[in-house]
């Protein structure tokens, strides 16, 4: 038997990740979702890229009279600020969503093979009549184009 996780959370558990996730909200509220078309014709900084800026506005700062008021320097360096403070922040985000996904995947593989298993018990052992209709019912996950039940070849073993 499969039992890659075991796994309770408490009622309190919840409302400290709920509350969590809330204050997440509230403090990305500024944060924006871009559409796919704006996403292909924006600039990308990459590796190369993020170090040319940097220097660039390294420069642009020591030599502030070539700086027109216009340029945005400010911003630009308001923005760098705010991509060192929140890329570690994202990058944790990220390794926590990545180990969610993967505890979902098992608790739900974890239900499969026990779901399977006791499918497979059904079938051998369900075989009076209070248990045809739920082992009927059943099958119809393995059944295969329209509605049609499964045979017991289409069912996979236990």
């Amino acid at each position: 038997m499969q039992n890659l996780i075991s796994m309770n959370l408490s009622a309190g558990d919840l409302q400290e990740v709920d509350a969590a996730l809330e204050t997440l909200r509230r403090v990305f509220a500024p944060m924006i979702a871009l559409e796919t078309q704006q996403r292909r014709e924006l600039f990308k900084m990459g590796d190369k890229s993020e170090a040319f800026c940097r220097q660039t506005l390294a420069v642009l700062a020591a030599n502030p009279q070539i700086v027109p008021p216009n340029l945005g320097l400010a911003e630009a360096q308001a923005d760098l600020a705010a991509l060192d403070a929140l890329r570690p922040r994202v990058l944790q985000l990220l390794q926590l969503t990545e180990r969610a996904e993967d505890t979902l995947l098992a608790l739900g593989s974890d239900l499969m093979s026990v779901s399977l298993e006791g499918y497979g018990l059904l079938k051998v052992s369900g075989r009076n009549e209070a248990l045809k209709n739920a082992r009927r019912a059943l099958s119809a996950r393995f059944a295969r184009g329209k509605a049609e039940p499964a045979t017991a070849d289409d069912v996979p073993a236990a």
